[in-house]
This record gives structure tokens, C-alpha cells and sequence, in this order.
């Protein structure tokens, strides 16, 4: 639409329009349809209360028209103003300076195609700037002005709902009427309204013929025209006399009716007021069409995804093997595919991109899809394939049965994949690609984590060498500078001194008494709990000295290092639900006590915002993708033991928004469903208010065999033949534990599916038994799963039947009510879950919880740390261990993360490498840059 040709004729109000011109006497009572003040009024109320019934149902609405200008006309500003108040509509009006080039404008476009606050873009620019560059730069979806080849080519093909017609052919269609047999002439009218307006009148019958002025024929075409349509100015050799009398003239450009070329004398009918001000009433029509289209498009619906074939081996060649025959696709067309916006992903490489928390926002009234979570039955050094059945499961739902799902997976540690356990990407032909940057860095959170982790270790220490040699006075000094001539509290400072009842703000009116209260921590050296951490595993880093430099002043102290992923940031990092709440529990996490027995945070430390800023990019879920092209999110990687053991809870609501109703949410817990599964739901499900609709619980046969009193397995030594041959008394005795779990889950009230990993030396009697044990135990239903050797194809049982169980009747119940006293809590989960007699607490985990309860924790929900291999803490006893007390030998608290963890025994958090660590298999091959040995 030419606004350029239409701003100076246009009327404040639509109530203030002119009348149209004139009657037609030449033609037997045709006339121009309608009055032209009525038009824009029936097209501004209609526009008006399809609005007002998108409000309605979408009460936060406010759509959003920006107009894009070379200049600052207020006339045309105010114009588009005043309709758009009428109608409902906010208008943004983008003021470039004169003289701004077409790529000056094109970056101004792109820029607001991706603002999800705009709804619709319309260009005011001078016909010089009117280029395809320039037109076709607006997004389709967002082009109220229809001036894109996508919405012309969509007209021109008769796909009038895709399209969005230019408005200003709109209006003169919307002044004529009975044009069949008529002779339209368009004169001087080029480019997209003209292209339009011919395709609208040879649809409504008209006659139509298009010519420059400057064609040899003009004058003869003139005369025998019924309707001219004007698109430019006329040039000064072509004479009012041409036009025969009677002829209806409708000009879409502002020179036309100027005093040299005044028609009134010939008695024809020239409407270019009405005109100007219909297009701008279409223009705002058009924009509530573009309104309801970007409402329905932010509703879920089923993925246009493009899976990835894929092309089973056999025998199944390596996991890296199978990782580098796949192509994946570019993270951005994933991204594209289920629904993301372009501003709401940040790319990093070719298949890896962070998610931007502001989706929460856009969808926030989304309904959830259905939530599942992968369990597993006790560990054994056999391996079950939770993440494998992840992987498959998903590309089953989605590769297979068309059902939008979404995987999401933890963060592997490098520590493990440099040591003994490899990757954690899944395996075989139901992996996340590309495995190796799935296990090597990925977006770098594990290394904020570190750095985050370390500076607040650093303050600590820091902190108490600096109160051991300093006064009062000169301590909070340097705490509270003067910087050019202004001494003045930090925010975090004032937030210290309100937490001491302190209610001042001038550092100068501060009493001694409250100086030193202010200043001094009075952290107790052994008390601290925070340590340093690496993502290695290094068994030497278990207990060091620090301080030993003559600069430490002889400030010494025993401390260690933990692996990265122990680190309580990481588990703040797994159950935060937002920047806001991220930073709130980092400001909480107690690091020591103070001489008087009072918790020490790192908020009191003034560190809180210096962590928060390196953590903002690590709360964001990178997105990647299976084996055949089905999304999945990978973030934060907890240990199982002292933390929780599950991927974050932005990734689950955000998938969960992202796959809509009908859609699925697969996550895994880490080791057995008595250890991960419990914690997922009584710490994980109570951080995000998130339901779940399904269990699937992982076994394979032989893990079974060996719970069934099957002979130890040593690393890299030929299994023995009880797990090679059939015997079905050893998977019998072995489903104990199976039953067991499927137990524990039913205390929580969700339903269960078994799923059967097979293996190609399982029987077909074994995998029967094993199917119909779990059936008669209480499991939803048992299913046999393939997709090791087959993908998603060989989960697709497993899928159906957890389609069918997220549909039964689900009463979750948590465990325990936090109300309850730390040790009963502890006491519940140890014969409830493990199946213990009773707990026995040694002196110093009493001590610890009663100090716990009297600074205000004894309300948080328990984390269980004790070993993964047995119900009991004797990680010899497999299947379902009788008649023994849970010792309880010390009891920690991660107050950011926000629950108790018991220990129950000794706990290592570092791991050490074995006698021969992956990393002998490792290597990169120095002229394709690929890394081999990972698995």
C-alpha cells in the first residue's frame, strides 16, 4: 500500500470522512458500491468486535501494528492512531531519519519480525524505497500490507485465507460493485497493488486492461474505459478531455485531484479521500486478521517435524560410528520446527542452541502435555539403559507414532567420561547427536558451574584472612570505599545491614557496635562446608592443605575438591524456576557457621550477584536432537546421591509447553527408582508444582539374573554363562527387586510401565516371565524394547503403552508432609522406600539435625545419600534386602537447593580413575578434526 500517495488526503476521524463524489450518469444506474463513509465505518466496527472477541478469550492481549517511516509525519501518525483506538489496536510508529538506506530499513524490519511483542508491520515509504529487498524483508505472517511476493503469489493463486491483500486494493474493490462486463482501466498502476487489484476485478468479472501512461493507445483506452483506476500522477500531456463523461475515476494517488487536473466539470466520479481512509480502515482490518493468526500460531499443534531415517546395522556398529553416519539437522530448523521463535534461541555452532527463559512467558497459558519419568530398577555394574530407553522412547512417540515429544536428559560430567563409565548420550541406534559434544563441554554450563563454585570458595577464605588481620575500623574501610569523594553501600551491603536489623544508609552514622557487626563474619574454619571443585576426577584432590604461601600469613586449613557436578550450584541450577528464584537460593547457600553456632550464606559474603552473572547463561536448556531428528533438551547434571539426580525443571516446563496438550515429556532419574525416582518426586516435584502421568521402569534380564543371586561381573571380563544362557529360576528369583520398585512407585500413585531391555542373548521364556511378573505385580503393562538394535521403530510398543497409562486415573501423593521432624522424615523414606526396620542416627547427625531444626531447615524435604547398588546401605545385598537398621552416620544440608541430606555411610565426592581410564581410547585425528574412542 502506497501510503506515500494517500497521506495527504487523509481525514483525522473516520466519523469526519467526506461523503463520496457524485453519481454516475453513464452507465444504467451502476454506480460505485456503498457510501464510502459507511464503508470504513462498517469495516472499523467489524474489525472492532473481532477484536474485542480475541480480548475475550485472551484477556492479556494487546496487539501491536509498528509502522516503519523515512520521516515524521504527524498527520498520517495521528491518523493511524485514532483508527487504531477505535478498533483496539496499539500503534508503534518508527521514525528512520531522511535520507536512510534500504539496508538501513531492512535491519529495522528484521529487527521487528523477531520482536514477539509486534503483531503486524506496515512500511510508510517513498515509492523510491518501495524495492523487492526492501517489501520482502517483512516476515509473511506479520505483512498487514501484503506487499510481499509470498502474500501476492498466495492471491494470485486463489489462496485467499493464506493471504493478506494489500489494502488499498482492498478499498477500491470495496467501492465498486457489478463490474461484470465492465472495462476497468488501470492506469499508471504498477508493483504489488497493481498486480493485486487486476487478479481482485478479473475475479469479479471486470474487463481489465493495464497500461503506463505513456502507451501509444492511452487516449483510445480511455474512451472506452467503464472505470479508471489511477496508481500515479498523470503527466501533463495526457488532456481531461481523453476521459469520456460519465466515467468512474478512482485514484489510490494524492496528486490527482490538485487544481490543474480537475475533473468536476466532466461529470465523472473520482473517489481519493474515500480511498485513502478505507485503506488505512483495511490496513487495521487486516492487522486483527494477522492478530487471530499469531494467536492460533502460539497455540500448540502437532510438529511439522522432519525426521531422520535411519538405517540399522548388524551387527550394531559403535556408538561414535552410528553418532557420525547420521546427519544432524541445523539447530535453528529443529528450533523452527517445534515452534520456537528466532529471537528466542541462542545458536552455538551448527547443533547446539540455548533456550531463552522468555518462551515460559509467551506461552504461559498453554496447557502442559503429559509428563514422564524413566526409572530403573537397583543399578548393576550390568548396566540397565535408562537414557537408552529416553532416547528411544522419544523417537518412537515422535519418529514413529507422530506424537510431539521431547527428551530431557542431564549433562554428562567429563569427570566419568574420561574415567570409567564413558558418555551419556544413550546408546546405539537411540542416542542424542552429536555424542561428542553431548559429552565434551556442550554450552559450557559445567565450567560456569566451576567458576561460580570457586569464586565463592575464594571469598570464604579470603574473607576470614582478612578479618584475622585487620581492626574493626580498617576492615570496613576497605569494605565501604570512598570513590571520588562518595562513600555509599552497595544493594547487597543494605540488604546485610537490614538482615542485622540495622536500618541506616549512611556508611558515616554506623556505632562502633554496629561497624563490627557489620564488618566482621566471624566464619568458624571448621565448620566450613564449601569446597572446591573440578570436573575431573582426581582421587588426590580429596583432602589438600591450603594457605601454605607466606602471603596467606599462616592461615592453614585442611580442605578438599569435589567433582563439579557434586556442587550445590549445580543442584540450584536443577530445580530453579527462574532467574529471579536462581538468584534467591544462591543468596541462601549456607557455606559455614559462625563462632556462635549461626549459619553463614553466601549472601552474607556480598558474592550473590557476581554468581548470578555467571550463571546466566547456564539456566538456559540447550536444545540438541535424537538419532532421528527428534528435539531434546540437555541441562544441568546433579549427582545422584548427596543431590537429587535429575535434569532441571526449566527444561521440563518449558518442553512441557512446547509439546502441548497431547504431547510428551520423558525424563530420566538417575539410578535406582528407590534413590532418583523418590527424590524426583518428593524434592524435584515439589520445586516445580509439576505432576507426573507415568513411570517407566527399566530392566533388563540379566541385571535381573544378578539380583536373582547371579555371580559378581567384573569390567571387561567375558560374562559367565548364567548371564549368556537361559535360566529361567535366576530371572524369577531376580524380579524381586522389579516388584520392589514397582512397589515404591504405587506409593506415589502413578502409573507404571515395565520396559524389557532386551538383549540378543535373552530367551524368548525369559523376556515372557520377566513381562508377566511385572503385570501381576501391579506394572500398567511390561513391554519388550528393541531400540538398542533399532531405534525409535523398536520402541514403539513401549510408546503405545505409555500413551494408554498417561491416559488412567492418577492420584499423586508426595511421600511425606514437610512439616514433619527431620529424623521421621528420614525414617519414612528408610522403611517405606528401602524397606529397613528403623534408622539408627550416630551423635554427630543428631547434633547436626537439631542444630538444622533450631536455625529454621527442619521443614525441607530429605535427599538420602547412600549407596545406588542396594535398597539397603550394604551395596553387596541385591534384590530386596530384609532386617536391617539404616545407619545414619552424618546429616548436611544444601539450603540454596533447598533440602537435607543424610549420609548414610561414607560418601565420595570425587571419584578417582581407574587403573586404565577411557581417555587411553580418546584421541583427535588432526586433519578431520574428528574425536575418536568415545562411547
Amino acid at each position: 500500500m502506497r501510503l506515500v500517495a494517500l497521506r495527504l488526503c487523509l481525514s483525522p476521524l473516520p466519523a469526519a470522512l467526506p461523503p463520496r463524489r457524485g453519481m454516475c450518469s453513464g452507465g444504467a444506474g451502476w454506480q460505485p458500491g456503498g457510501g464510502g463513509a459507511a464503508a470504513v465505518r462498517k469495516i472499523t466496527e467489524n474489525a472492532k468486535k473481532s477484536l474485542a472477541s480475541l480480548k475475550r478469550e485472551n484477556p492479556r492481549l494487546e496487539p501491536t501494528l509498528a509502522i516503519i517511516q523515512v520521516h515524521n509525519d504527524h498527520l498520517t501518525q495521528e491518523t493511524h492512531e485514532n483508527f487504531a483506538k477505535e478498533i483496539g489496536l496499539r500503534v508503534v510508529n518508527i521514525c528512520l531519519p531522511e535520507g536512510s538506506s534500504k539496508d538501513e530499513i531492512v535491519d529495522e524490519i528484521l529487527r521487528l519480525n523477531e520482536d514477539p511483542n509486534v503483531q503486524g508491520l506496515a512500511l510508510d515509504l517513498p515509492e523510491s524505497l518501495h524495492s523487492s529487498k526492501v517489501l520482502n524483508a517483512v516476515k509473511p505472517e506479520k505483512d498487514v500490507d501484503g506487499l510481499s511476493d509470498v502474500n501476492l503469489g498466495r492471491l494470485v493463486r486463489g489462496n485467499a485465507y493464506g493471504c493478506l491483500v494489500p489494502p488499498t486494493a482492498c478499498a477500491v474493490m470495496e467501492l465498486l460493485e457489478d463490474l461484470g462486463g465492465k472495462t476497468v482501466l488501470l492506469v499508471g498502476a504498477n508493483g504489488v497493488v497493481g498486480t493485486a487489484l487486476q487478479c481482485m476485478l478479473q475475479r469479479k468479472g471486470a474487463v481489465t486492461v493495464s497500461c503506463p501512461w505513456k502507451a501509444p493507445q492511452l487516449q483510445t483506452k480511455l474512451r472506452h474505459a467503464d472505470v479508471v483506476v489511477v496508481g500515479s500522477t498523470k503527466p501533463n500531456d495526457v488532456p481531461v478531455s481523453w476521459i469520456k463523461p460519465g466515467t468512474t475515476i478512482i485514484s489510490y494517488f494524492h496528486d490527482l485531484l490538485s487544481e490543474k487536473h480537475n475533473y468536476g466539470q466532466q461529470n465523472n466520479h473520482i473517489a481519493e479521500n474515500t480511498v485513502g481512509s478505507l485503506s488505512i480502515a483495511m490496513r487495521m482490518q487486516n492487522m486483527v486478521k494477522t492478530t487471530e493468526r499469531w494467536i492460533q500460531s502460539q497455540q500448540c499443534r502437532k510438529w511439522d517435524l522432519r525426521c531422520l531415517k535411519l538405517q540399522p546395522l548388524s551387527p550394531v556398529p559403535s556408538d561414535i560410528e552410528i553418532s557420525r553416519a547420521q546427519s544432524p539437522k541445523a539447530v535453528d530448523v529443529l528450533a523452527k520446527e517445534i515452534g520456537l521463535l528466532t529471537d528466542e534461541i541462542e545458536i552455538y555452532g551448527q547443533t547446539k542452541a540455548k533456550v531463552r527463559l522468555s518462551l515460559l512467558e509467551r506461552l504461559k497459558d498453554q496447557p502442559d502435555g503429559k509428563y514422564v519419568l524413566v526409572a530403573g530398577i537397583t543399578p548393576t555394574p550390568l548396566g540397565e539403559g535408562k537414557s537408552t530407553v529416553t532416547i528411544g522412547l522419544v523417537q518412537a512417540l515422535t519418529a514413529h507414532l507422530n506424537i510431539n515429544s521431547f527428551a530431557c536428559l542431564r549433562q554428562p560430567s567429563q569427570g566419568p567420561t574420561f574415567g570409567v563409565k564413558g558418555g551419556a548420550a544413550g546408546g546405539g541406534y537411540a542416542q542424542v547427536i552429536p555424542m561428542e559434544e553431548f559429552n565434551l563441554h556442550l554450552t559450557g554450563d559445567i565450567h560456569a558451574i566451576t567458576a561460580a563454585n570457586n569464586l565463592l570458595a575464594a571469598a570464604i577464605d579470603a574473607r576470614i584472612l582478612h578479618e584475622n588481620t585487620q581492626s574493626d575500623k580498617a576492615l570496613y574501610n576497605r569494605l565501604v570505599p570512598e570513590v571520588n569523594g562518595v562513600r555509599e553501600f552497595s544493594p547487597i551491603q543494605l540488604a546485610r545491614l537490614r538482615r542485622l536489623g540495622i536500618n541506616k544508609t549512611d556508611p558515616g552514622t554506623l556505632t562502633e557496635e554496629e561497624v563490627r557487626k557489620f564488618a566482621r563474619l566471624d566464619i568458624d574454619p571448621s565448620t566450613i562446608t564449601w569446597q572446591r571443585v573440578v570436573d575431573t576426577n582426581d582421587r588426590f584432590l580429596r583432602k589438600i592443605t591450603i594457605g601454605q604461601a607466606n602471603t596467606e600469613k599462616g592461615f592453614v586449613r585442611q580442605a578438599q575438591f569435589d567433582i563439579a557436578v557434586a556442587s550445590e550450584i549445580m543442584a540450584i541450577l536443577a530445580l530453579t524456576t527462574s532467574l529471579q528464584d536462581m538468584k534467591k537460593r544462591l543468596g541462601k547457600m549456607v557455606v559455614a557457621n559462625d563462632k556462635k553456632g549461626e549459619p553463614v550464606t553466601a549472601e552474607d559474603l556480598g558474592v550473590t550477584g557476581a554468581l548470578a552473572v555467571l550463571m546466566k547463561d547456564a539456566i538456559k536448556p540447550t536444545l540438541m536432537q535424537t538419532l532421528e531428528g527428534t528435539p531434546v533438551f540437555v541441562h544441568a547434571g546433579p549427582f545422584a546421591n548427596i543431590a537429587h539426580g535429575n535434569s532441571s525443571v526449566l527444561a521440563d516446563k518449558i518442553a512441557l509447553k512446547l509439546v502441548g496438550e497431547k504431547g510428551f515429556v520423558v525424563t530420566e532419574a538417575g539410578f535406582g527408582a528407590d534413590i532418583g525416582m523418590e527424590k524426583f518426586f518428593n524434592i524435584k516435584c515439589r520445586a516445580s508444582g509439576l505432576v507426573p502421568s507415568v513411570v517407566v521402569l527399566v530392566a533388563t534380564v540379566r541385571a535381573l539374573k544378578m539380583h536373582g543371586g547371579g555371580p559378581n561381573v567384573t569390567a571387561g571380563a567375558p560374562l559367565k554363562k548364567e548371564y549368556t544362557e537361559e535360566n529361567l529360576q535366576l530371572v524369577a528369583d531376580g524380579c524381586c527387586n522389579l516388584q520392589k520398585q514397582i512397589q515404591i512407585t504405587q506409593l506415589f500413585g502413578v502409573p507404571v510401565v515395565v520396559a524389557l531391555n532386551v538383549f540378543k542373548t535373552d530367551s524368548p521364556a525369559e523376556v515372557d516371565l520377566v513381562c508377566k511378573i511385572a503385570k501381576q505385580s501391579g506394572a500398567f503393562d511390561a513391554v519388550p524394547c528393541n531400540h538398542w538394535s533399532a531405534g525409535g521403530r523398536g520402541a514403539v510398543k513401549l510408546a503405545q503403552a505409555v500413551e494408554k497409562a498417561a491416559n488412567q486415573k492418577n492420584s499423586f501423593q508426595y511421600l511425606y508432609n514437610l512439616e514433619l521432624p527431620i529424623v521421621e522424615k528420614i525414617r519414612i523414606i528408610a522403611q517405606k522406600v528401602y524397606g529397613a526396620q528403623d534408622i539408627e542416627l550416630s551423635p554427630a547427625a543428631q547434633s547436626q539435625v537439631d542444630r538444622y531444626t533450631r536455625q529454621g531447615f527442619g521443614n525441607l524435604p530429605i535427599c538420602m545419600a547412600k549407596t545406588h547398588l542396594s535398597l539397603s546401605h550394604q551395596p553387596e545385598r541385591k534384590g530386596v534386602p530384609t532386617d536391617f537398621i539404616l545407619p545414619i552416620s552424618d546429616v548436611r544440608a544444601s539450603i540454596g537447593a533447598g533440602f537435607i541430606y543424610p549420609l548414610v555411610g561414607t560418601m565420595s565426592t570425587m571419584p578417582g580413575l581407574p587403573t586404565r581410564p577411557c581417555f587411553y581410547d580418546i584421541d583427535l585425528d588432526p586433519v578431520t578434526e574428528q574425536v575418536k574412542g568415545l562411547f
